[in-house]
């Protein structure tokens, strides 16, 4: 577990925009099995590919015509269970940290590993999402 003086401004980096942090498994089975709709969910990182990349680029890409219906986000390192949890519905892809995962109707339809955001530009990033968004939202 990671210091909360340390890991705070980086979950309020996407909370205070908008994102919801989910926090236990049974909230992140509610909010990603059954729901209908789209939604966004950023596996955060303390890591710097997550604050020059990964958050900036989810923010920028929900400023589209199209977006998710919901905003989520879960702390690797910070909510444990609810990240193992988040996890299981990004099967088969690997752990990754960060990541970045979008859902329709319950079910996985576009995936950015870390592989997609170590080196890219938080601008890649969006624009990546932002035709995820124009498909599947």
């Amino acid at each position: 577990m990671y210091p909360a003086e340390l890991t705070i401004p980086m979950s309020k980096d996407l909370t205070d925009f908008g994102f919801h942090g989910l926090t236990s498994p049974t909230e992140v089975n509610e909010k990603l099995s059954s729901q209908e709709g789209t939604a966004l969910v950023v596996v955060n990182s303390v890591c710097g590919c997550a604050a020059a990349n990964a958050r900036p680029g989810a923010k920028i890409s929900v400023q589209n015509d199209k977006k998710p219906d919901n905003l989520y986000t879960v702390f690797a390192g910070v909510d444990k269970e609810a990240t193992e949890q988040v996890r299981e519905h990004l099967l088969p892809y690997p752990a990754s940290s960060p990541a970045i995962a979008l859902f329709k109707d319950g079910k996985l339809v576009h995936m950015l590993e870390r592989r997609h955001i170590e080196g890219q530009t938080a601008d890649k990033i969006a624009e990546n999402l932002k035709m995820a968004y124009d498909h599947f939202c």
